[in-house]
């Protein structure tokens, strides 16, 4: 059985411990600021980017992977003696998986031993779906069923977060759905979901607490009855609101695995500081 490499973005932010457990291959997006470019968090990790965003009179900007970056990822891998299975951000939401496209045409036949999945999802949704692969991968799965199990993985992960303020959705163009709140009382918090590759409006909640409420409510539907439960935070800057949260909906959940992470300069670029959510993947 050839040995395959599982590659992802750094919008899934995967915690390191495990990225490095199961060699999951990390290509990181591009932030762009004051004319410096920075890989994501490589160059720039979260506590400096949100310190920095406080006093900023410039607001940054982002950039996917570029293919020839990708090109470089994969063929290493392929020199290696490995194949390889690229699981990506939403194409609904960045260009990345394109780049990816890209970079492996430019390897020419080497490129037929790359497998490229869109996971319509970001954050830990992304995340989920590449752990569930690699850890098929250590069960003994092949590339072609770890692939088929990371499609499946969509069907049954999810992301649900609330923001402080659509301004920095609005100004990346990542809105989508939600656009309808733009303009809503500035009191309001809205909750978000990733749906079919896109970020979408929920509804709108009266105070942050409620709003965090709500998002696990809403994670709860979608997992009830289900079994293997495994949930993560997803926060910018928040790091207590997220961990309050994750506590309570790890008990209430009765989660077999429970994970706490940040999102990486690029997606808190476009989420804004405050965001909190959670991701979820179930059996």
């Amino acid at each position: 059985m050839t040995k395959f490499a599982i590659v992802t973005d750094s919008t899934s932010y995967i915690p390191t411990e495990i990225s490095q457990k199961y060699g999951i291959t990390v290509a990181p997006q591009v932030l762009i600021w004051e004319n410096q470019t920075y890989r994501d968090g490589i160059d720039i990790l979260p506590a400096e980017f949100y310190k920095r965003l406080q006093t900023a009179k410039v607001m940054p900007s982002t950039s996917q992977v570029s293919p020839a970056t990708m090109q470089e990822v994969f063929s290493g891998l392929v020199d290696k003696g490995m194949s390889v299975l690229g699981i990506f951000i939403s194409s609904k939401l960045s260009g990345t998986l394109q780049s990816a496209i890209q970079g492996k045409d430019m390897m020419g036949s080497a490129g037929e031993k790359v497998t490229l999945i869109d996971s319509r999802s970001t954050a830990m949704g992304l995340g989920f779906q590449a752990i569930a692969a690699a850890r098929a991968q250590e069960a003994g799965a092949t590339l072609e069923e770890a692939a088929a199990l990371a499609e499946n993985a969509h069907e049954r992960s999810g992301v649900f977060f609330a923001v402080d303020t659509l301004e920095f959705l609005h100004r990346g163009g990542r809105i989508g759905g939600a656009q309808r709140f733009i303009g809503s009382a500035l009191n309001l918090k809205p909750i978000l979901a990733v749906q079919e590759g896109k970020v979408e409006g929920i509804e709108r909640i009266r105070t942050k607490s409620k709003a965090h409420d709500r998002v696990l409510e809403l994670v709860t539907e979608k997992v009830k009855g289900k079994t293997g439960i495994r949930i993560a935070t997803l926060h910018a800057n928040a790091s207590d609101d997220a961990q309050k949260l994750l506590d309570r909906a790890s008990k209430q959940l009765s989660a077999v695995e429970s994970l706490f992470t940040e999102v990486s300069p690029v997606v808190g670029t476009h989420a804004g500081p405050g965001t909190v959510g959670l991701a979820y993947i179930h059996d």
